[in-house]
This record gives C-alpha cells, structure tokens and sequence, in this order.
C-alpha cells in the first residue's frame, strides 16, 4: 500500500463544487489528465473541467479500495465513482467502477483514468442507452 496514493485518495475524496483549490495541492501546474472522453493539459484546464462535472452533477462520491504503488512516483488507484445527474438515468444515482494511473514527484503530474466509458455515459442516455445494452449483451 503507498501512504502517498492514499493520502491523494482522502484529499481528493473532499473535492466538492466550492473547495476546487484543493486541486493545486494534489496536482502540478502541468499535469496531464486522460480519461476515454477528455483530455486535459494544465492544471488551470483541470480545474475548469471539475469546475464543469460539478456544476452539472451532484451527489458526487469516490471509494477507493486500492493503493497501488507499482515503482517509486508511479500507482494505480482503484475507485467507485457515484453521482447524479439530470441527463443520465432520470437523474437516478449512476455507479462506475475504474481505476487511475498516477505518475508524481511532489504533485501529480501524470493522471489516466480507465473505466467503461458506456457504462458512464452512453447506457444511460435516453434511446441510445437501450441500443448499447443491447449490443453490449450480444457481444457477450
């Protein structure tokens, strides 16, 4: 287990709609974000973009059920994101699991999110929801 990810897991766990500033505290002024549907350099363009996924969602949660540091600077973060928002699910409580890829010195300089992009966004958007179920259940 790495006290450093773990410590990032708690401060970030805290991000809310009004304490954004913590971001500069978990993440360098350079950092590069990704995940399956953004990416994001610097951290004024970071903070914009959870500025954004705030303003749109609410009830936002993060559990995290692993640290891994795999090299000194480099882990893994296994997470649960839960959230609402008005346009997916009728505003009902979407669940998603993933996992981030962190590369640090002092801050975060590096951060790659994985997590099943459909199971985020697409399953849960009116007429298009039932065709990606569909399709996801025929390719399994």
């Amino acid at each position: 287990m790495s006290v450093y990810l773990q410590r990032f897991a708690e401060r970030f766990a805290c991000l809310q709609r009004d304490n954004l500033h913590i971001l500069s505290e978990l993440y360098d002024d350079s950092v590069t974000f990704r995940d399956p549907l953004h990416h994001i350099e610097g951290l004024d363009a970071l903070r914009a973009y959870f500025g954004q996924l705030y303003a749109n969602a609410r009830d936002i949660s993060y559990s995290f059920a692993g640290y891994d540091e795999v090299r000194p600077g480099q882990g893994y973060l296994r997470w649960r994101l839960r959230f609402c928002h008005p346009r997916l699910k009728g505003g009902e409580p979407v669940s998603l699991q993933g996992c981030s890829f962190l590369q640090w010195r002092e801050r975060v300089f590096s951060h790659q999110d994985y997590f099943d992009a459909g199971a985020l966004l697409y399953e849960h958007v009116p007429v298009v929801g039932g065709a990606v179920r569909w399709l996801k259940g025929r390719l399994t």
